[in-house]
């Protein structure tokens, strides 16, 4: 007998999951739906084994009138409808979160590592509607309804949106790239994808922190996605004084530049989810756009 599953949203971690657990032979039911409507508040929900929460507004905008629309929809939506899959007996409800909940990268030069010990403490709203949403949903966990939350890193892959693209354009178009050592952590998302069926089969509830095997700098990631593309770009600190100076009037250079890694032992599974390792996860996201 097949899982029975509903992924909410139609963005890229929902299209990459549906697409991926397609592959194996049968075994999981999969249906995406859209909550902008509110068609879904009256489906029935019974039927399914696991809801996938994936909806919602990313880190698009922090213009103060958007507030409250970033807590509808990431918070109390979300919330909403982890209670719709409690009532009606559906047995796990995982919620797609970030580390945005920790707060932005380091400044420049600085270091910032999640461990078992941090607090979250986010620093606009989005984070904010992530984390009492996390609060609304792991509230609702019982015996009977395991409520996974998944505070994940920077996604890439084919497709993939946000910063990476920009990196590699840069890879693709720029002779020197700054050389910033910083760590940052991330997560390929057939490694996340399949990180998400192992919580799913396991019906796990709690909070995880998946990512890639590896940390990776800024530097080092353009370096490697320049190879991937058959070309050679040259690294240099002659930069990092006019990064330093911009950091004061850009949010931009700190986003790029500064680090925010995870604690490898927080990202430990019974079960190992990476499926690509970091240079053949580059290669397949160049190869698959």
């Amino acid at each position: 007998m097949s899982t029975k599953l509903l992924i909410t949203g139609h963005g890229f971690v929902a299209r990459s999951l549906a697409a991926w657990l397609s592959r194996f032979d049968g075994r999981y039911d999969c249906r995406l739906i859209s909550l902008r409507d509110t068609k879904w508040r009256s489906a029935p929900w019974q039927e399914y084994d696991t809801v996938v929460h994936t909806a919602g507004i990313a880190h698009v905008s922090l213009n103060p009138a958007m507030e409250g629309e970033y807590m509808r929809v990431n918070r109390d939506l979300a919330v909403e409808a982890a209670r719709k899959a409690r009532d009606e007996g559906v047995k796990q409800f995982i919620f797609m979160s970030s580390v945005i909940v920790y707060g932005d990268s380091a400044p420049l030069g600085k270091d910032k590592q999640i461990t078992a010990q941090t607090v979250p403490a986010p620093s606009n709203f989005y984070g904010r509607s992530k984390l009492e949403a996390e609060a609304g949903i792991r509230a609702l966990a019982s015996p009977d309804f395991a409520a996974a939350v998944v505070r994940s890193p920077m996604i890439y892959g084919p497709g993939c949106k946000g910063n990476f693209p920009l990196l590699v354009k840069c890879a693709r178009t720029l002779p020197v790239f700054p050389l910033v050592d910083n760590v940052r952590s991330m997560i390929f998302i057939d490694n996340l994808c399949e990180f998400l069926r192992l919580l799913i089969e396991n019906r796990d509830s709690g909070i995880f922190w998946p990512q890639n095997a590896e940390s990776v700098s800024t530097s080092d990631l353009v370096v490697r996605l320049a190879q991937a593309q058959g070309r050679t770009i040259r690294l240099t600190r002659v930069f990092n004084p006019a990064l330093h100076m911009l950091r004061r009037f850009t949010p931009l250079i700190d986003k790029a530049f500064g680090s925010l890694h995870i604690d490898r032992r927080l990202s430990e599974y019974r079960q190992d989810y990476r499926v690509a390792g970091l240079e053949q996860s580059l290669r397949e996201t160049l190869e698959r756009r």
